[in-house]
């Protein structure tokens, strides 16, 4: 984990939460898509790349009671957690590489807009769909936020995969049906534009 661990250590450590590209004062478009699929507030939500997101703050507030958040960096997640003061004990707070973590529980949602795209290699991108095919619950749902074709081809200095809605959907269409695809422009802090790509899956019932 060490290189990229190293990078986004520095990262999180020399910029504020309002310095970085992705940086969302109110993730509308997650939360949108979130309350979409009516999950129950007991539901077991995994949001991967979450970094110090305020998504988490949201989730808890709308009183969803099972978050993990999952990142590379530690220093990333204190901030987060130092922000819900509290409120952070009722989160699950998990420091591991996306490419290569494996949970100890299934999830009724498995949310990424932030790590996936930074998975560049065949090795890298199908270790992370297996972990998903395995560890999204039989009955849960997939959200997968990446650059569109015409996104950026770089991020935070890091070469990233950017989709096409029928790559991403060839790319899980063995463990999940897709539901539906958009593309939003996000506006970053710097007022430079950059084209998302989301998608939600339902995990498919597989043959006994």
């Amino acid at each position: 984990m060490s290189n990229k661990h190293d990078h986004w250590q520095k990262v999180y450590t020399n910029k504020n939460s309002d310095e970085v590209s992705w940086y969302q004062s109110t993730p509308a478009t997650s939360l949108e898509i979130i309350s979409g699929f009516h999950l129950p507030k007991q539901a077991h939500i995994m949001d991967v790349g979450g970094g110090d997101s305020s998504l988490v703050d949201h989730l808890v507030e709308h009183g969803y009671s099972n978050i993990s958040v999952l990142d590379i960096s530690e220093t990333a997640l204190e901030k987060a957690k130092n922000r819900l003061g509290e409120r952070a004990k009722n989160v699950e707070w998990i420091v591991a590489n996306a490419a290569t973590y494996r949970p100890s529980k299934t999830y009724h949602l498995w949310y990424d807009r932030a790590a996936f795209h930074f998975l560049t290699t065949p090795t890298e991108i199908d270790n992370y769909v297996q972990t998903v095919s395995q560890f999204v619950h039989s009955e849960g749902f997939l959200m997968m936020g990446t650059f569109a074709e015409d996104g950026p081809a770089k991020c935070s200095g890091l070469p990233v995969q950017r989709y096409s809605e029928t790559m991403m959907a060839t790319l899980l269409n063995r463990f999940f049906e897709k539901i539906k695809c958009f593309t939003e422009q996000h506006r970053t802090p710097f007022n430079t534009l950059q084209h998302f790509l989301y998608c939600r899956f339902r995990r498919m019932q597989m043959a006994q």
